[in-house]
């Protein structure tokens, strides 16, 4: 068995010296194998690595980052961390920053403008190498009090202006106007939006959609019904359905800012013995994998989340490599109407 000088069996003890020393090679050797493996030949890195195993050295990140001051964590900062579009754009990232030899660190603000304040305080603590980050604070103050540190960072989820930030994100506008567009064509006059919380440019985006597709069907303003939810969750879903059934005259269609929240007004229908889709029909927004195996499949609007994911770890990346040189640029990708048995029904 091979021990590290003094005969410690204490991993913390044991140094990249030691590793050199027992696989007879210099400290560069070792470094070179583990950052640079490019530069070290195929048995000399087997032999470094079979080593490092035996010994069990682990080595110190945060001292690897101060002598290069480069990161290898990127952070992703999302709205909710429980909504599987997050947790797609998450693997995206992840594909991206792996190729890469990084990791990420995701976090989420609940939506909570003081917890994303918290979080950004807590990246340029650790001097991430980036951030992706969906906003809370649509005041952009969390984010003006970040940029001093000279981290850089993406929108992901929102459209920005490209002399401030790189972004990518989908046409929610387009994709509001799809799913009315739908809903109208199947002979419904009157639709509800369940617009989520009114302070997030997703859900004010996707309501000018819905109320474009309004117009454009001949219809009168007032055959658009909003309803604000505090949280784009199942729960408060189930609430819009609440209110939903107490709505007179009753809207026969429902469209829904996130598919959590239409899974949630599908609770609130099936509890109340409301038939989806011969009774009201629903479409919901992100087209998470449950919208296809729910009780009744849901119409939902598809974005491209693991496609975002990717470009916005590639363009922050892009941006860390080019520095002082780096051109801001904003990424918008269309959404894509799904159609599922949720509205597979015509009025007369």
């Amino acid at each position: 068995m091979v021990r590290a000088a003094g005969g410690s069996h204490n991993t913390g003890e044991i140094s990249i010296k030691d590793v050199a020393h027992h696989a007879g090679v210099s400290i560069g050797t070792v470094s070179n194998a583990l950052n640079r493996p490019d530069r070290v030949s195929a048995d000399t890195r087997a032999r470094v690595r079979a080593v490092i195993d035996e010994l069990g050295y682990v080595r110190s990140e945060s001292a690897r980052q101060l002598r290069s001051g480069d990161s290898r964590i990127m952070a992703l900062l999302v709205l909710d961390i429980g909504n599987p579009f997050f947790v797609d754009v998450s693997r995206g990232a992840e594909h991206t920053a792996r190729a890469r030899g990084l990791g990420v660190m995701m976090c989420h603000s609940a939506q909570d403008p003081e917890a994303e304040s918290l979080y950004l305080s807590m990246f340029a603590e650790q001097r991430v190498r980036g951030v992706l980050v969906t906003p809370a604070d649509t005041s952009g103050a969390s984010l003006a009090g970040f940029r001093r540190h000279g981290i850089p960072y993406v929108f992901v989820d929102r459209v920005v202006d490209s002399d401030d930030a790189c972004s990518v994100s989908v046409d929610d506008v387009s994709g509001g106007r799809f799913a009315v567009q739908h809903l109208a064509e199947g002979g419904h006059e009157r639709i509800a939006y369940v617009s989520g919380p009114a302070h997030l440019a997703q859900c004010q985006d996707r309501g000018v959609g819905a109320a474009a597709a309004i117009e454009e069907a001949g219809l009168p303003s007032e055959a658009l019904t909003v309803l604000e939810t505090q949280r784009l969750d199942v729960s408060s879903g189930k609430d819009a359905g609440a209110r939903l059934l107490g709505l007179r005259p009753r809207p026969t269609a429902v469209f829904c800012a996130n598919d959590l929240l239409a899974l949630g007004v599908l609770q609130a229908m099936f509890a109340a013995g409301v038939r989806v889709p011969e009774d009201i029909a629903l479409v919901g927004y992100d087209d998470i994998e449950f919208a296809e195996a729910a009780a009744v499949p849901l119409t939902s609007v598809r974005q491209p989340a693991v496609r975002i994911g990717e470009t916005a770890a590639e363009m922050l990346l892009n941006e860390t490599e080019d520095g002082p040189d780096h051109v801001h640029d904003s990424v918008v990708y269309q959404p894509e109407l799904i159609v599922r048995r949720s509205t597979l029904t015509q009025r007369s």
